[in-house]
């Protein structure tokens, strides 16, 4: 006999919060992002805090999928909703915000490339991807500003909460530097996910669920988990040739993704779990490319143990 699904958060048999079913509780019907570069550089290859970028970060800014950044948006935006538009003809669109750091520039930029952008038919929402330590007080108040007047959410990269990795990575901020982030924007009301990534040079096991650990205590609502994927030309393919860095199995991930989320909160949304890059670009884990194989494997996990999202969170907390 098939055991009924135990997760509240689902209308079929995922027993994470998915982003779909969130979207669809929200808006009542599909909603897609529309990944744009919005041409914005990034404080830690410019200068402004340190050069070079995360090691991880590829040419295009972890943008690879956005649209092409010497185009306008509203070329981007079109071109990327007429694809989608042939399968879901019903579907709405957020627009994303995703290469590089998004809010690196004076508020009337940022004005003038978000709004160009919400007024596109059919757009309900804004997500934007960018640092902590790019958030001063008049870019929080235009951040606050758009809350009040379309569906926001702010894409904070964490990636790890240990300070050697960070270095590792050449992430230019520390952890508190995280948590402050967070508390401006939530000082609003404003939507948060964080960005998490599984698998950087030699973390353990137990320093990932610390990362998970950590996040399930902040006032965040979404969470992203990425697998570590290695792209050709990223200056961690130096770290990788000196052994720094070993590949997660593919076994590994699962049962490691199925561990944070069960400590994690019940209603934080999962907008990601997994994370694949061109394959053209590709070092490695190769296994990732298929991301629905990654998917499928995550559930059934779940079935496995009859577990689910959030059934130790509460330990979790106790605990910590």
């Amino acid at each position: 006999m098939t055991q009924a699904n135990p997760f509240p958060y689902a209308t079929d048999d995922k027993r994470y919060h998915t982003w779909n079913y969130h979207l669809r509780q929200q808006f009542g019907h599909k909603v897609f992002k529309v990944a744009l570069d919005g041409g914005f550089d990034c404080p830690n290859r410019d200068g402004t805090v340190a050069h070079g970028g995360c090691t991880f970060c590829s040419a295009a800014g972890s943008g690879d999928f956005a649209g092409d950044r010497t185009e306008s948006l509203e070329t981007q935006f079109l071109d990327i909703k007429e694809k989608m538009h042939t399968k879901w003809k019903d579907g709405k669109y957020m627009a994303y915000f995703q290469a590089y750091t998004n809010t690196h520039a004076p508020v009337e930029v940022l004005r003038e490339k978000f709004e160009s952008v919400l007024k596109q038919e059919g757009v309900v929402g804004l997500s934007i991807a960018t640092r902590p330590d790019c958030l001063p007080d008049d870019v929080v108040e235009y951040l606050a500003d758009l809350n009040k007047r379309t569906y926001l959410w702010v894409e904070l990269g964490l990636q790890t909460v240990h300070e050697r990795t960070a270095l590792l990575i050449n992430r230019a901020h520390d952890f508190q530097c995280y948590v402050e982030g967070v508390n401006k924007l939530r000082k609003h009301g404003i939507r948060i996910c964080s960005h998490l990534i599984n698998g950087l040079p030699l973390e353990s096991y137990e320093m990932m669920m610390e990362t998970a650990r950590e996040v399930a205590k902040l006032d965040v609502q979404g969470i992203k988990i990425h697998l570590l994927h290695l792209l050709k030309g990223t200056p961690m393919v130096k770290q990788y040739e000196k052994g720094m860095l070993k590949f997660l199995s593919q076994e590994d991930y699962v049962n490691l993704v199925c561990d944070q989320l069960e400590i994690l909160p019940p209603e934080m949304i999962v907008h990601r779990i997994t994370g694949d890059g061109p394959i053209d670009l590709m070092v490695g884990p190769m296994w990732s490319v298929n991301k629905w194989e990654v998917l499928n494997s995550i559930d059934a996990e779940f079935k496995r143990r009859n577990s689910y999202q959030g059934k130790y969170y509460q330990e979790n907390t106790v605990r910590n």
